[in-house]
């Protein structure tokens, strides 16, 4: 499942406003609204971070992380196992963001991959 349903925008790979390129995907949506795990795993790291606000990564085995990033909330704590659906965060606008929004990213092997090819969309 989507982490969250919104409009996609900063699609992965392409060129970001103020350099570099997207490594994940931006879903816009309403500030508050919750954000769910997109597969099972256990919460690595739950903070801030400059850039990235509140900042959300669970690991879910076979060197497959997911990033859930500018977010209003935390909703889990390191070391929390979590359940695919389950809430993790609230969508935010942290991190220097102008507009809510929830930045998703997945990585495997420590490399960035194609959200929307993982999430079928």
């Amino acid at each position: 499942p989507y982490p969250v349903r919104g409009e996609v925008q900063g699609r992965f790979g392409m060129e970001r406003p103020e350099g570099g390129t997207w490594r994940g995907i931006v879903l816009r949506a309403a500030e508050g609204v919750r954000v769910g795990a997109v597969a099972p795993g256990r919460v690595v790291y739950a903070g801030w971070l400059s850039g990235f606000g509140n900042l959300l990564i669970l690991d879910h085995g076979e060197q497959y992380l997911t990033v859930y990033a500018y977010n209003q909330s935390l909703l889990k704590e390191v070391g929390d196992v979590v359940a695919a659906g389950e809430a993790i965060a609230t969508v935010g606008a942290t991190g220097g963001q102008v507009e809510p929004g929830l930045y998703f990213e997945i990585r495997h092997g420590g490399k960035p991959v194609n959200p929307l090819l993982w999430l079928g969309g």
